[in-house]
Formats: C-alpha cells, sequence, structure tokens
C-alpha cells in the first residue's frame, strides 16, 4: 500500500493569485529585503504570507505575536469562505520555472504513519538529510492551533520509467484547470490541473508497481524488506514537525482512535526524480577558525588522502589562500564524497572546535579560504542515480550534500488543506 493518498485540498477562489502564493518560509534566511518586497506586493489581499512564518523572524522578537495573527487569519479566511474544497483529490501541476524548464508533479497527501525520519528508518518514506530535532519545535508552535496546513514539501520519487507524474500531461487538456497564474519574485510561472477518478486511479496503480518487493530489489540490488518509494527532496523539517504534531496528539488521547483524524497526513508533491528540471548542485565547504595545516593531517591521514587516484575514487578540492589541489580518497568512509569528507570534518570540530559554513558556487569557496584560518573544500556535483542508493544504504545523506535549483525555484505555497475535524 502507498503511502501517497487523495487529499480535501483547498483552493482559494476569487483572488489575485500571483499575491497569494509565496515562496518556501525556508529561503531568504538573509534577505530582508526580499521579504520587505514581499509584503508591499501582498499589501491588504489575501496570501500565504498572512498564513506562514518566514524563518527570517524566527530568531526576532514576537514571534508569538505573529503565530497568533497566522492562526487568526486563517481562521478568518475559512469564515470568509474564501476557500473551495475539493474533496478525496489530486491536482497536476506543472511549474514553469524562472530558466523556462518545466517541472511537473502531482499534490496529494502523505500518510505519516509511514514515515519515519530518523537514520537508519526502513519506512517508505524517508529523510534524505539528517533531520535536526532541534529545528521541530518552533514549527509546532506554528502547527498547534492551525486549522488548516500550507506545507512546502516535495518529495521525490525513482521513476525512470516515468510511469506516474509524466502520462498526465498528454490528458491535461480533458481535466479541469484550477489554476494557471505568474509567480511573484522570478518565481515563474504554475498551473494546476484537478484529476478525474480514472487518471488517479492510473497514478495509484503506477506507485503500487514502484513499491513492488520484489521488482525494487532487483533494482537496487537488495535482498529484503527495504522499500523506499519516497525519498525527502525540499521540506524535509516541515515533514517532521507534521510527523511530532500527529504523534503529540496521540500521546495526548490515549484509547482514541486517530486513523482518520486529518493531522494524521501532510500536504505535499511528489516529483520524478528524473525530471529534468531537477539539477542537484554540490553544497560546498569553509572551514574558519582552525589550524589548517592540523585540519589537513588529520584528513590525510583518515581519508588516506593523495594527489593520484583513479576516475572512480572518491575526490574533492581543497582550497587554501586561493590555491586548490586535487586530493583523491584512498578510504572512502560513506558511499558519497561528501559523506567521507563530512564525517571526519564533525569529527574535527568536536575535538579541536571551529566552525563549518555551507556555501553555494566554489568562487565563493576560493575568496573565503584567503581569511586566515580558513580553508575550503570543493565538492563534486551529487549525481540523480547516487541519491536512493545512499539513503536506503547509509540511511541518509550528510546534511547540505546538495541543493536543487535556486531559491526562486523552490515550492510556493499555494494549497492548503484542513487539519482539524
Amino acid at each position: 500500500m502507498t503511502a501517497f493518498k487523495t487529499a480535501n485540498i483547498l483552493m482559494p477562489k476569487n483572488i489575485d493569485m500571483t499575491k497569494w502564493a509565496v515562496v518556501a518560509c525556508d529561503q531568504y534566511t538573509s534577505e530582508p529585503d526580499y521579504w520587505a518586497e514581499t509584503e508591499r506586493i501582498v499589501s491588504d489581499n489575501p496570501s500565504t504570507l498572512k498564513l506562514t512564518l518566514p524563518e527570517i523572524y524566527l530568531e526576532q522578537d514576537g514571534v508569538d505575536e505573529k503565530i497568533k495573527n497566522i492562526h487568526a487569519s486563517m481562521e478568518k479566511y475559512l469564515s470568509d469562505g474564501i476557500f473551495e474544497e475539493y474533496k478525496d483529490s489530486l491536482i497536476y501541476i506543472e511549474r514553469k520555472q524562472n530558466d523556462g524548464k518545466v517541472r511537473a508533479g502531482i499534490v496529494g497527501a502523505i500518510d505519516l504513519e509511514m514515515y519515519d525520519y530518523r537514520k537508519g528508518s526502513k519506512s517508505q518514506v524517508r529523510a534524505t538529510e539528517a533531520t535536526v530535532v532541534e529545528r521541530i519545535p518552533p514549527r509546532i508552535k506554528v502547527r498547534q492551533g492551525a486549522p488548516v496546513e500550507l506545507p512546502h514539501i516535495m518529495i521525490l520519487i525513482d521513476d525512470d520509467k516515468k510511469t506516474v507524474v509524466e502520462p498526465l500531461s498528454d490528458v491535461k487538456n480533458s481535466l479541469k484547470k484550477v489554476y494557471d497564474f505568474k509567480l511573484m519574485q522570478k518565481g515563474g510561472e504554475i498551473a494546476g490541473w484537478l484529476l478525474g477518478d480514472e487518471q488517479i486511479k492510473s497514478v495509484m496503480s503506477a506507485l503500487d508497481k514502484l513499491s513492488d518487493l520484489d521488482a525494487f530489489n532487483a533494482k537496487y540490488g537488495l535482498s529484503e524488506d527495504n522499500v523506499l518509494l519516497y525519498a525527502m527532496g525540499d521540506g524535509n523539517h516541515s515533514l517532521a514537525t507534521a510527523k511530532e504534531f500527529y504523534e503529540q496528539l496521540k500521546a495526548a488521547n490515549p484509547g482514541v482512535d486517530l486513523s482518520n483524524h486529518p493531522a494524521r497526513y501532510a500536504l505535499v508533491e511528489i516529483v520524478n526524480l528524473h525530471s529534468p528540471a531537477l539539477e542537484f548542485e554540490a553544497i560546498h565547504r569553509i572551514v574558519t577558525d582552525v589550524d589548517t595545516d592540523k585540519l589537513m593531517k588529520t584528513l590525510t591521514e583518515k581519508l588516506s588522502l593523495s594527489e593520484q587516484g583513479s576516475d572512480e575514487a572518491q575526490c574533492f578540492m581543497s582550497v587554501k589562500n586561493g590555491v586548490s589541489k586535487k586530493l583523491y580518497v584512498g578510504n572512502e568512509l560513506s558511499k558519497l564524497t561528501v559523506g567521507s569528507l563530512q564525517i571526519v570534518l564533525d569529527e574535527y570540530i568536536k575535538e579541536n572546535g571551529g566552525k563549518i559554513d555551507y556555501i553555494h558556487g566554489a568562487e565563493v569557496i576560493e575568496s573565503l579560504s584567503k581569511n586566515e584560518n580558513s580553508i575550503g573544500f570543493v565538492l563534486p556535483d551529487m549525481q540523480k542515480s547516487e541519491l536512493f542508493p545512499t539513503v536506503i544504504c547509509d540511511g541518509a545523506l550528510p546534511r547540505k550534500t546538495f541543493s536543487m535549483g535556486h531559491a526562486w525555484d523552490k515550492r510556493y505555497y499555494v494549497e492548503a488543506r484542513k487539519i482539524i475535524l
């Protein structure tokens, strides 16, 4: 049985959708000007900006008041009848990104009973990177008392034969289009179609085939009951928050049957890993406030580093004072180069102090490596084909392993769903 289900999806009606849809709250966390401009664009119009809490405000004063206002806005939008509800539905979406590429997906609900974000989990839905549990409580405050959810969760499926999402493009013109509009702030465009019963049945049948144990084990060379059908792409901590909220609800109501409670599910978008619009980019490391010679000596010993190696070996660039050196890993501690490096860096920082920052762009690493007591590491891009096998074998990727696209290509809040009875 697949963890992906139909959902009672709420869609706003008779409003300016460009002002309604706002980018995921965990973007532009160091750019207050972005959010100030978003507020200017939205003004007094109905908007998901008033229903979510951008993370840039999490560490600022007045967070509790902001959360109260969020809950009040949710209640007002519901009482004002701003939403139309589509019962037991799935929505096929096409997102035309700022670069012109189209990313297709399906919006529905994921069953939190079939999700476990802990490392080593064998659940059907899994985190791809380590979940920082300290990041969950502030998000639960937003979810507690909230009548609706507006998650920005993207979940990946490894459908190399393109049997789940892609066939919907051929029939979309026969479906009811529920929205089609431009997204603000370089977000591109987005359109959504309501699936009919026939299309829903086809999607579920294709997902069931992907989850077939024998086919799955043959695909990945396994021989155990360890089917990973849904791997987190974006919104890992949002899904973890929904899970913890649901578990707290069960703990607070012992003996009560919550199997049909809406909080058991979370609204998500599933996207095929093999979508040409999805591009994995490496996230590099800069280590500061360290004895760089001592760190490199430790790395060389633990990873058996050398300046020569085979094309198949893991390798990365060390960058010090703007000078780069290619190093090959003789002792691989993980299936990924970033994993081998991160294991030793974490151990070193814990024992000796220092700080690791995660950087997009090799040119930034080159610049930062010129600072005193600093050294950078430029990592190779992760291949899509490595994602599922690595999560299956290693349990989860090291944090900040890869990024999928620019901030403006991330999910925008459009659909919503009630999470209370």
